[in-house]
């Protein structure tokens, strides 16, 4: 898939409107492009700005007067002609419920549940990564390079640390798609085996580390400093932890 079709087809895939068929096709697509992976985090963060910002502001009196005259002005006066506007107000409230409710459905539950998805969703990104040329955008165990290469194309800060000298050293970095959303990931290697690290902007409040376990993976999940963490790998879960620590010390 081309970037110029990609870029025809992110929208979509942001609002969930893309077939089966097309959000699989994309997602693949994603995963090799820095280009389109940058563009659905700048949808992702345009959406929360516009969401965070008072952009409401009530009508004034003055202004509804004017509405309402416009109105009068246009709307038919005939008695039979009245039943078919009041119909539609119903048909549009009607349409505004149900969108509502469909958005409503379309977020998820955010509790164990939607917690055991989107670790599920993680795991099978770090199984992907797994794959021959597919563990790291950028192949470095130079912080600065690493946090460079991730901001520029995650467009938030992320601070990166080479914990080498316990064991647990910087080997690269890239950008992922899960849930639909660019997410950074921190690679580290354990006694030869990959820790993926994933990271994103989260609203959410700080929380402490949830555990769980995927095929013959185990994931690490926590909030902190309005970023959250996902630790995945194979490696003892006591080093999982560790690298946690170790992380969360940093910050």
């Amino acid at each position: 898939m081309r970037c110029d079709f990609a870029d025809s087809l992110l929208q979509g895939y942001f609002d969930g409107e893309l077939s089966g068929r097309k959000s699989a096709e994309l997602e693949r697509h994603l995963r090799h492009c820095d280009h389109c992976a940058t563009e659905l985090v700048d949808l992702d963060l345009l959406r929360d700005r516009l969401q965070l910002a008072q952009l409401y502001e009530p009508a004034t009196p003055s202004l509804r007067w004017k509405v309402n005259a416009r109105l009068h002005t246009v709307a038919p006066t005939t008695a039979a002609s009245q039943p078919r506007l009041w119909h539609w107000l119903a048909a549009a409230a009607a349409l505004l419920s149900v969108a509502i409710l469909l958005w409503r459905v379309g977020r998820g539950p955010r509790g164990d549940n939607y917690q055991a998805e989107l670790a599920g969703e993680i795991v099978d990104a770090h199984v992907h990564s797994l794959q021959p040329g597919q563990m790291n955008g950028i192949a470095s165990n130079d912080e600065r390079v690493v946090e460079g290469w991730l901001e520029g194309r995650a467009r938030f800060a992320i601070l990166v640390r080479n914990f080498a000298n316990d064991g647990f050293e910087l080997k690269g970095g890239r950008v992922d798609v899960i849930e639909g959303h660019a997410v950074a990931v921190l690679v580290y290697e354990r006694n030869g085996r990959p820790i993926n690290i994933f990271i994103w902007p989260t609203r959410e409040r700080d929380s402490p580390p949830r555990t769980g376990s995927r095929q013959s993976f185990r994931w690490l999940d926590w909030r902190k400093g309005k970023k959250e963490f996902c630790a995945v790998s194979d490696v003892d879960p006591v080093d999982l932890e560790r690298l946690h620590q170790l992380i969360e010390s940093s910050a």
